[in-house]
């Protein structure tokens, strides 16, 4: 039996926390104090804009959220699908559903209707993109790296402090034309990634948490756009 998408479940992507803002933070303490109340979230990948496992030092720049995340999922039904900032996540969040590139999309049911959910970064990308992904986001390259981890990570955040994150993707009708093309007909494809908060055809774009402000809400069936 396909899993279900469930009525009023949470849809984060793209929050790159904490260098863009503290949306995604205060969003998990309301979900603590039980403020906002959902049966389940569904995190689209770049939540944070670095993290990933095996690496104890790059956990300090987000300790306070990976540990309310920790928490929650042991009351509340968390699938997270990793993004090209969050990655090889299994050691770090041992009870939520953790979903690589590789193993994306993943395929729910919502109203009857086939749903295939992946971070955005599956198809369309190239062939450096895939192989650079492939090395990247690897147990065994980051164990080999973890001798100049801090040196490395450091350097990393600097850059994507000042990274400008949110532009306007003009012509995104033709990528998403290119995208439709790998999923089946008449389904519906959630992704995130582009941070353009666009429904195009059967294709929703979800909001960036860090750029629009907004996540999605399954309300009466419907995925919607909301602010929190």
């Amino acid at each position: 039996m396909p899993k279900e998408i469930k009525e009023g479940a949470l849809f984060i992507a793209d929050s790159h926390y904490p260098h863009h803002g503290e949306n995604f933070l205060r969003i998990l303490k309301k979900l603590e104090k039980r403020e906002l109340t959902t049966p389940q979230i569904f995190l689209m990948g770049d939540i944070f804009d670095l993290l990933f496992g095996y690496n104890n030092y790059i956990q300090t720049f987000s300790k306070e959220a990976i540990e309310l995340l920790q928490t929650l999922s042991k009351t509340i039904d968390i699938i997270y699908l990793e993004g090209n900032h969050d990655f090889c996540l299994r050691e770090i969040f041992s009870n939520i559903q953790l979903y690589s590139r590789e193993e994306q999309p993943i395929y729910y049911r919502l109203n009857n209707q086939d749903v295939y959910l992946s971070h955005g970064d599956k198809y369309e990308t190239g062939l450096g993109y895939n192989l650079y992904s492939k090395i990247l986001r690897n147990r065994f390259t980051l164990k080999i790296l973890k001798p100049f981890e801090k040196k490395i990570i450091d350097h990393r955040v600097k850059k994507l402090k000042r990274k400008n994150i949110c532009n306007q993707f003009l012509g995104f009708e033709k990528r998403f034309e290119a995208i439709l093309q790998h999923y089946p007909k008449n389904s519906l494809i959630i992704e995130g990634h582009f941070h353009q908060a666009v429904k195009h055809k059967n294709y929703i774009s979800l909001p960036s948490l860090a750029c629009q402000g907004e996540v999605a809400i399954v309300e009466e069936g419907e995925v919607v756009f909301k602010k929190l």
